[in-house]
């Protein structure tokens, strides 16, 4: 019974393009992070002086926006991540477990 089930869902159209839409959201979600990591990273090595101006007169420099820039952005695309899995992803999911129960 189990056996026939996970073969259903698998031959399912709407599992194969679950697996794909989310496979490829994550991605693009991965790369954007990277990009902003990897790119305050190279900006600390190759560029310190940037990062260690200061904004104004006080002593706040570039550092610190950049990196709670760094730091939420990692939020805010969890946070997409999670309201597209809750709404989209979910309902392509229910939609195969009644499949699979026909």
């Amino acid at each position: 019974m189990q056996d026939s089930m996970i073969e259903r869902v698998q031959n399912n159209p709407k599992f194969h393009q679950l697996v794909a839409t989310r496979s490829r959201f994550s991605w693009m979600l991965t790369i954007a992070m990277l990009v902003i990591y990897y790119g305050f990273i190279l900006l600390v090595a190759f560029s310190p002086a940037t990062l260690g101006t200061p904004i104004s007169n006080g002593v706040t420099t570039w550092g610190i926006p950049v990196g709670i820039f760094v730091i939420l952005s990692a939020f805010a695309l969890t946070g997409i991540y999670v309201r597209r899995a809750n709404t989209e992803f979910d309902q392509l999911t229910r939609e195969l477990v009644e499949d699979a129960k026909q």
